[in-house]
């Protein structure tokens, strides 16, 4: 078992906290998912939109205990935006009449789509259009 202890905990807090600080992304609206086995820790970090209340995979990253996944993401977090291109997906639920705009960052469409579609029912969805961004 994986025990954790009182100062890591609020290590993995602070991180937590500075992830969100430099997203500029409340921490309400950011989900921490920590799957662990004996050998490693995956951690996804998820993005809730307040609007129309769906969550989309930011970013997952693998490390050797929560803090090294942290730390990693941390990492990512920070040079994101100089390393993978900037995409546009507009889309509706299946059954609504209402078109969502979403945006996300991937090395390239497919990695996009896997963001768009993780922890949900690729059926649920219609994707009417994804763009990829010019730089900026």
């Amino acid at each position: 078992m994986n025990t954790v202890t009182t100062n890591e905990h609020i290590h993995i807090a602070r991180i937590q906290n500075n992830v969100a600080s430099h997203l500029g992304i409340p921490p309400e609206q950011l989900v921490f998912d920590y799957r662990t086995d004996a050998s490693e820790t995956v951690l996804n970090l998820i993005t809730i939109n307040p609007v129309h209340e769906q969550s989309f995979l930011f970013k997952s990253v693998t490390g050797s205990s929560k803090v090294d996944a942290l730390e990693k993401l941390m990492e990512y977090v920070e040079h994101h935006k100089d390393k993978e291109s900037s995409f546009t997906i507009q889309w509706s639920s299946r059954g609504e009449h209402r078109l969502e705009t979403s945006y996300f960052r991937g090395g390239n469409i497919y990695d996009v789509l896997n963001k768009f579609h993780f922890g949900r029912d690729m059926n649920a969805t219609i994707i009417y259009s994804i763009v990829l961004n010019p730089i900026s």
